[in-house]
């Protein structure tokens, strides 16, 4: 029986091109000025420091700018980049100039099984304030009180099944009895490796893979008994 569900968001619960169109322009056009007026303050000044780090050599702030615009364009999942991503798109939100896209399927049926008892978590590349503000600011009003949990690359990996073995026992359930939604086949792998349920999403756009149960949306999901 099914007592957690686990989904990524791009791809899944929201369209890629929203992210991809929408969320990632505006961070990159913004980054600059970003840190240029914010970078005296410290959880700023700290993920400039862990940019450096990833990087592997001293950099001023125009420098780091440069860095993350490089990582932006080889779309890196580094865990400052994601951080300060959020922190823009944390100001778009507040500002009004977009809104976060959740598909009508995945609200509707986040709220049923949220009704049944089912607990229902996140995990995303992007950075948990960053999901928080895509659920908080939706069509369909504020979604994060349907949610038990947030993770992001600070568990790990999405690749690698240590990272999904991390999430079961931090929500404290068998991995038998969760279910992880992707888009992506390398991370349903990597969850079914952990001992997880899986479902792809397949919608426009995504390529089918084997191995996993497939849906069109989330009506389309079947819970395993």
């Amino acid at each position: 029986m099914i007592r957690a569900i686990v989904t990524d968001i791009e791809g899944t619960t929201s369209s890629i091109s929203f992210v991809h169109e929408v969320l990632f322009p505006y961070a990159r056009a913004r980054m600059a000025d970003f840190v240029r007026d914010h970078g005296t303050e410290p959880e700023v000044r700290a993920l400039l420091a862990q940019v450096a780090a990833e990087h592997g050599a001293e950099l001023d702030d125009e420098t780091a700018v440069a860095v993350l615009m490089r990582w932006m364009d080889e779309d890196r999942k580094a865990t400052p980049l994601k951080a300060l991503q959020g922190m823009i798109w944390a100001a778009g939100y507040a500002d009004g100039d977009f809104s976060g896209h959740v598909y009508p399927d995945a609200a509707e049926h986040l709220k049923a099984w949220h009704e049944a008892g089912i607990r229902l978590y996140v995990y995303s590349s992007g950075s948990v304030p960053a999901q928080q503000q895509l659920f908080g600011h939706t069509a369909w009003g504020n979604l994060n009180p349907l949610f038990s949990g947030y993770f992001d690359t600070r568990t790990g990996a999405k690749k690698e099944a240590a990272a999904y073995r991390a999430i079961a026992r931090e929500i404290g359930c068998d991995a038998g009895e969760c279910l992880f939604l992707s888009d992506i086949g390398a991370e349903l792998d990597a969850a079914r490796a952990a001992g997880m349920h899986t479902c792809q999403l397949v919608r426009e756009g995504t390529e089918p893979v084997d191995g996993h149960p497939r849906a069109a949306d989330f009506a389309g999901i079947t819970l395993p008994e």
